[in-house]
């Protein structure tokens, strides 16, 4: 039985499943909103939720896309009593989780977030070429106009009343000297690149595409900014054995079987830029005609 871990309304999740469907697999797509209570049977583990139930041993296979498991906690009228269990199920709680992931898997939920820090460290010591970066809390010692700001945290998304805003925090260039100090902010330089590139990676496996993003003011900067009206350009590509071979190297680091890799190509150099554990590969699987959902149902 395949365990898929993924949110309500989620396109690619849809996408794998219906290729599952076709090879006839056995399935539970369990949702972020489920709340499962932990149950015993005959001295076996099983889950129960008001949608799914199923016995832990049972699953073969895990893919982990996104949400979580989430576990109904017992509440008790004496407080040192409900302290105490509530220490107790949050080890049985860990436990589930652990035993899960040691079946063969997609993704973890465990390592679902990457600190960009650390990855960016680790692959300049894997011998990647990354643009210099740096923490700072003011701006004025910086180089204008050629130096970006991201989020320090993958890909923030701001929540907002007002719907005309998407909430997505991109990266934008440092054009003016703020006057005052601000949070610590992750700032790189500016490279002025030839494309970008997305590599997909699953299982020592890479499939890449090269986006004409600068081409284009809108997405020149940050080619999440689609540009609906007259899209970027996309193309399958190859990466130099090397690159891959680092690639490889790096996941391994991570402890990752598949994830989202991010490059700027400028000149003979290839730029990493990040990881993405729980990436997009839609796009990578459409514009390419990779058919990676079909890829991913056949490991499952």
């Amino acid at each position: 039985m395949i365990l898929i871990i993924s949110e309500n309304k989620e396109a690619t999740t849809t996408e794998v499943i219906r290729w599952l469907v076709f090879l006839n697999k056995d399935f539970i797509r369990v949702h972020e909103d489920e709340v499962f209570e932990i149950k015993m049977e005959n001295k076996r583990i099983y889950l129960e939720s008001k949608k799914n139930s199923f016995f832990i041993d049972e699953i073969s296979n895990v893919w982990y896309r996104r949400g979580g498991l989430r576990f109904l906690r017992y509440k008790y009228k004496n407080e040192a009593v409900n302290i105490h269990m509530n220490e107790h199920q949050h080890w049985l709680e860990g436990y589930v989780r652990h035993y899960l992931e040691k079946k063969s898997h997609i993704n973890k939920q465990s390592i679902r977030h990457l600190n960009k820090l650390i990855v960016l460290d680790i692959a300049k010591e894997v011998g990647f070429d990354v643009p210099k970066y740096f923490l700072s809390d003011t701006t004025s010692d910086m180089q204008l106009n050629n130096t970006i700001t991201k989020t320090i945290a993958g890909n923030g998304i701001l929540q907002f009343e007002n719907e005309d805003y998407d909430g997505i925090m991109y990266t934008s260039v440092v054009t003016k000297e703020e006057k005052k100090d601000f949070f610590i902010t992750f700032f790189q330089e500016k490279i002025e690149k030839d494309f970008e590139i997305r590599a997909f990676y699953l299982n020592d496996k890479i499939w890449s595409m090269a986006i004409f993003s600068q081409n284009d003011d809108q997405t020149k900067i940050d080619y999440r900014k689609y540009n609906n009206k007259i899209p970027n350009r996309n193309v399958p590509y190859t990466l130099p054995n090397n690159i891959e071979e680092k690639i490889k190297i790096l996941m391994k680091e991570l402890g990752l079987n598949s994830g989202s890799i991010d490059f700027i190509k400028k000149g003979n150099q290839y730029y990493f830029l990040e990881v993405n554990a729980i990436g997009q590969f839609g796009n990578v699987s459409y514009y390419s005609n990779y058919n990676l959902h079909y890829e991913i149902a056949k490991i499952l």
